[in-house]
């Protein structure tokens, strides 16, 4: 490459050596930099050195001349600090919708945000018990096509797949595709989830963004927007125990004084908790659910459902069927 097109590419090499190999602990000497740019076929001297930073100073990049033991420039301020670099880095690597492949991906594309030094000191910290990575690689691109069919308000298609005891795809419907009006995406317990309106049956339904394939965003307006008036989805997803579907009710509860904590992480602040007798009863606007119920039993006797009649006797029925099976086997 001719000399002088190597000098007018002199201030962006300059820049990605200060944003790659320098930061607070790390400063660069001006000795340091026009090695640098030596080895890159441009020659440098320090009166030009200066101009230079000044000038990348006045485009907006916070250069930063230390003097403590020795005169060097490093980045200060950046886009993200690295205590957020770390953060975002530990989250991808502790998600589980994310394949491995694609958690590397972005952890090596975030730590371009930081320093090398400072990358190379965050490694891998976050070490999840039995965390299991997805392994459908299309979930990057099925959020995109989803975000894009909600922003556009169309209609999706896909396939839709469980496992089989041998970790095989069993695709439902016989593999035929399900259609449905996008609403919007929910995180629940490190899961992606479609929030939308099935054509066949007209009803809301959850999806497992991770378990669908060969989706496609087609041209038709979707339907069903008077099924989410009002909806908003933080509320929605305090409602849904485990993403699982059900008829939405107005549950009363007893709970013991201790379960106040636990019903605060779980329903927020604005719920309304009134004092009992031993405790306390809350009213919440859940969708009953057999994952619901569950939930419920993880407390024993510390819960009560007092109503309504009928979700008190669903729950004490599926309790006599699950007792059932256990008195079944003594005999």
């Amino acid at each position: 490459m001719p000399r002088s097109s190597r000098q007018k590419q002199k201030i962006l090499y300059l820049a990605q050596y200060l944003l790659e190999e320098t930061d607070e602990q790390r400063p660069a000497t001006l000795e340091e930099l026009i090695r640098h740019l030596n080895r890159q076929g441009i020659p440098a001297e320090r009166k030009s050195l200066y101009a230079d930073i000044e000038e990348l100073r006045s485009f907006g990049l916070d250069v930063i001349c230390t003097r403590s033991k020795r005169v060097g420039y490093f980045i200060g301020d950046r886009t993200f600090q690295p205590s957020e670099v770390r953060l975002l880095v530990d989250a991808v690597q502790s998600s589980r919708f994310l394949t491995r492949k694609k958690s590397e991906e972005l952890i090596r594309k975030l730590q371009t945000l930081v320093s090398r030094r400072e990358a190379k000191e965050m490694g891998h910290n976050v070490y999840v018990a039995g965390r299991i990575k997805t392994m459908n690689e299309s979930i990057y691109t099925n959020v995109d096509a989803i975000g894009n069919a909600t922003r556009g308000g169309k209609k999706l298609r896909f396939r839709y797949f469980d496992r089989n005891t041998a970790g095989e795809r069993v695709f439902r419907r016989e593999g035929r595709y399900y259609t449905v009006s996008p609403f919007f995406l929910i995180w629940d317990d490190e899961n992606y989830y479609l929030v939308a309106v099935e054509e066949e049956s007209g009803e809301k339904r959850h999806f497992r963004v991770d378990k669908m394939v060969d989706l496609q965003l087609l041209e038709e307006d979707r339907e069903g927007e008077a099924l989410f008036e009002g909806h908003d989805p933080a509320e929605y997803e305090k409602r849904t125990f485990g993403m699982y579907g059900g008829k939405e009710e107005r549950v009363t509860l007893w709970c013991e004084e201790s379960l106040a904590g636990v019903f605060y992480d779980r329903f927020g602040g604005e719920m309304v908790i009134r004092k009992a007798e031993g405790g306390f009863e809350v009213t919440l606007p859940v969708q009953v659910s057999p994952v619901f119920y569950s939930w419920l039993m993880g407390f024993g006797a510390r819960v009560r459902i007092l109503s309504p009649a009928p979700v008190v006797e669903e729950f004490c029925d599926l309790a006599r069927r699950i007792l059932n099976v256990y008195e079944e086997e003594k005999k």
